[in-house]
């Protein structure tokens, strides 16, 4: 225990003021385990402390199941959510088997990700007494304390490690404080009280100097961080994104209120064209006319704080969310002539390197954040650093033009494996440098944390004059189940030793074809690709076309970006993440632009598909509505000498294909079994004659962790004579 810590005579634990505010991010990589494990324990009980403090703001039980948010649950959720969690996780990771309070840890478990600003949640819950709550977290603080103290330890501290899930735990729960406070921030004042913490905010106020614009030279950079970090860092941060930056300027200050009203006077919320679409609604579903922490009174706006209204605060940065702070550029650029926007999260990180002092190792921390100034914002010409810029960390967040995706590398953390993937929808922006109230992880220059363009936090904005952006595709996770069961059957692992089925059919299909001319392919209903890609290794040209535009659009996105992630079902609603990358694939990166990747319909294909060397189809014919059809207008798109390769396993099913339309698979009229084999006989004599026997090719379909399709495809080589 901390020397700053006393057991309080309800065995909770009570630490001074001042100690629970003097914090930095635990450095995992170095120092004596037992020193570290005493580090660890006091990080944990202060910010357990800290936390419990910023709900004594609320005035009586009644504060806790308001609804500070109506797309948000109210504060008795988010009082228990942070203690709730380290039980979860640490049962999830299988370090301990025990719960305090099931309901509790049920109940209070999942968050609301505010996913439309009009997607009212009305749901009912029953939630717990703040008494309840409180006694619930005396017994996990007393749990987590000998777990600390007790369980296995050796430095560094790795991500597998015990005390990596502890942090995890100790981490969540400062995201928490600072987005409880927000919550705080929109209750009515009648529901708070003062407090001796979170009351001390800055007593400084008046105009705000002229905003300008000044240089930042550009240059490569790389984002992302490696395994071997000295931090705790969520799963987003690592990885690599390399970048090389123009020269651009950025503003000397960040947007405070007196900048911000110009817009607000300008009529800035009442004109359409200063928005983006999604900004024009949510202003006009909101009717919003001004920042949301302005208050009109007597016609005049003041300023609401996390605990009052104060007079306008002229000089302090202005609280916006990213549609507000887009607009206001859009606004600047029209007022101004050039070209002004938000930067991006790489522009910011350029910013960035002119600080070379991060959370864990300073002595004081350079700007408003941390909770090393007062509890609330300052005015913006107040923390100088690096060649006439302020506030390049703390104060408020800057928002950024960059949509969260993961870095190249990025995987998923097996404990919290939902923290980062429901974000990389192209609907959450990145924003950086932390606010008056970021601790942690929160403060550290590699945090990467992103929110709904239309939430609100402590955020605002640095603008840059920089050239437009092309807009950019967020590498999204597929997780239609049948389309990422494709990506997994032909890029995924081997299942109970059957070989990857479209890499078999592809050399079976480049055995034979050995010494045939070698000049075009086609790939018939190609699914996600994985034989077209093989085929091009041998082939001048491949087209590859599938009747589903969203299987081919994996196969083009691994071509175009070289990445493609999908989720794989385990079991329920419980998934697995996983990426695939072209550089994984040998020779893929050196063949990919001989792929055209096309939706078509292989019973009408265009005339321009014609004059093929080989035509593989695999698993294609017995789910076509006229194969008839298929192999008549195939017959005449091969060359003299070319082969029609076709793999299947003859499921001839009605849904699919009328039974007057199959090939094979029934009695024929004299009352003999009649395949499908012999159907393709005599649908392609004369020109096609049979090369070989046909040979069964096994493959497996993974549909859950404990549920496999083994099924065998009947492939057979046929070559065209005449």
């Amino acid at each position: 225990m901390s020397p700053d810590a006393v057991h309080h005579q309800d065995n909770s634990i009570i630490l001074s003021d001042s100690n629970l505010l003097k914090t930095h991010t635990t450095i995992l990589d170095q120092g004596n385990p037992e020193e570290k494990r005493q580090e660890i324990l006091d990080y944990f009980h202060k910010t357990f402390s800290l936390y419990e403090t910023l709900f004594e703001c609320l005035k009586g039980d009644n504060a806790f199941y308001t609804r500070a948010n109506s797309l948000r649950h109210p504060l008795i959720f988010y009082y228990g959510h942070t203690a709730v969690f380290f039980i979860n996780k640490l049962n999830v990771a299988k370090f301990i088997d025990t719960r305090i309070d099931e309901t509790l840890e049920s109940t209070l478990a999942i968050g609301v990700d505010e996913m439309s600003w009009d997607d009212l949640n009305e749901n009912n819950y029953t939630w717990p007494t703040p008494k309840k709550v409180k006694a619930y977290r005396d017994k996990v603080r007393t749990l987590v304390d000998h777990f600390i103290r007790t369980c296995d330890l050796s430095v560094p501290i790795k991500q597998t490690d015990p005390l990596w899930i502890i942090m995890m735990g100790i981490e969540h729960e400062r995201i928490h404080l600072e987005t409880s406070a927000v919550l705080i921030r929109e209750l009515p004042l009648d529901k708070i009280r003062p407090h001796r913490i979170w009351s001390k905010i800055c007593q400084s106020s008046g105009e705000a100097p002229k905003n300008d614009l000044l240089p930042i030279n550009g240059g490569k950079l790389t984002l992302g961080k490696g395994q071997n970090n000295q931090h705790f860092g969520w799963d987003n941060e690592y990885g690599y994104h390399k970048v090389e930056i123009k020269d651009f300027k950025a503003s000397k200050y960040l947007v405070s209120n007196q900048e911000y009203f110009e817009f607000v006077k300008d009529n800035g919320y009442g004109r359409e064209n200063f928005w983006t679409e999604e900004g024009w609604k949510w202003v006009s579903y909101r009717e919003a006319k001004a920042p949301a922490y302005w208050v009109k009174h007597n016609g005049e706006f003041r300023y609401r704080t996390m605990l009052e209204v104060i007079p306008m605060p002229w000089n302090w940065p202005v609280d916006i969310n990213y549609l507000e702070a887009k607009a206001f550029c859009n606004w600047k650029s029209e007022k101004t002539g050039l070209s002004i926007r938000l930067p991006t999260e790489a522009e910011w990180y350029q910013l960035r390197t002119l600080e070379p002092n991060d959370q864990s190792t300073w002595h004081k921390a350079p700007g408003n954040i941390n909770l090393e100034q007062e509890m609330s914002p300052c005015p913006v010409n107040r923390n100088e650093f690096a060649q006439g810029f302020f506030d390049i960390i703390g104060n408020v967040w800057q928002w950024t033009e960059t949509a969260i995706d993961g870095y190249e590398g990025f995987a998923v953390h097996p404990i919290y494996d939902d923290f980062s993937t429901p974000t990389f929808d192209g609907k959450h922006n990145v924003f950086k440098g932390g606010c008056w109230i970021s601790t942690g992880n929160y403060a550290l220059k590699d945090s990467r944390y992103a929110f709904r363009r239309h939430f609100f936090q402590y955020s605002g904005l640095r603008y840059v004059e920089a050239p437009e952006l092309h807009e950019t595709e967020v590498n999204m996770y597929e997780t239609d189940d049948i389309v990422a069961q494709y990506i997994e059957f032909h890029y995924g692992e081997e299942y109970f030793k059957v070989p990857n089925f479209p890499v078999a059919c592809a050399q079976i299909c480049l055995t034979h074809t050995k010494e045939a001319r070698r000049e075009r392919a086609l790939d018939l209903g190609c699914a996600t690709g994985r034989a077209s890609f093989e085929l091009a290794k041998a082939y001048n040209h491949v087209d590859a076309i599938d009747f589903s535009a969203r299987l081919i659009q994996a196969p083009s996105a691994l071509q175009q970006k070289g990445t493609q992630r999908y989720t794989i079902q385990d079991e329920g609603e419980l998934v697995s993440y996983k990426e695939i990358n072209l550089d994984d694939f040998e020779g893929y990166p050196d063949i990919k632009d001989k792929i055209s990747f096309m939706q078509g319909d292989a019973c009408n294909l265009a005339s321009k598909y014609t004059n093929y060397d080989l035509v593989f189809a695999g698993n294609l014919i017995d789910r076509l509505y006229d194969p008839q059809k298929f192999i008549a207008s195939i017959k005449d798109r091969i060359r003299s000498g070319g082969y029609l390769i076709l793999a299947s396993p003859y499921t001839w099913l009605k849904d699919f294909t009328e039974r007057d339309n199959w090939l094979g698979g029934f009695k024929a009229n004299t009352g003999e079994n009649y395949t499908t084999l012999d159907g393709l006989r005599d649908a392609l004599a004369p020109e096609f004659e049979l090369t070989d026997q046909p040979v069964d090719v096994p493959f497996v379909i993974r549909e859950t962790k404990r549920k496999y399709q083994h099924t065998l495809a009947e492939l057979s080589v046929w070559k065209k004579i005449s």
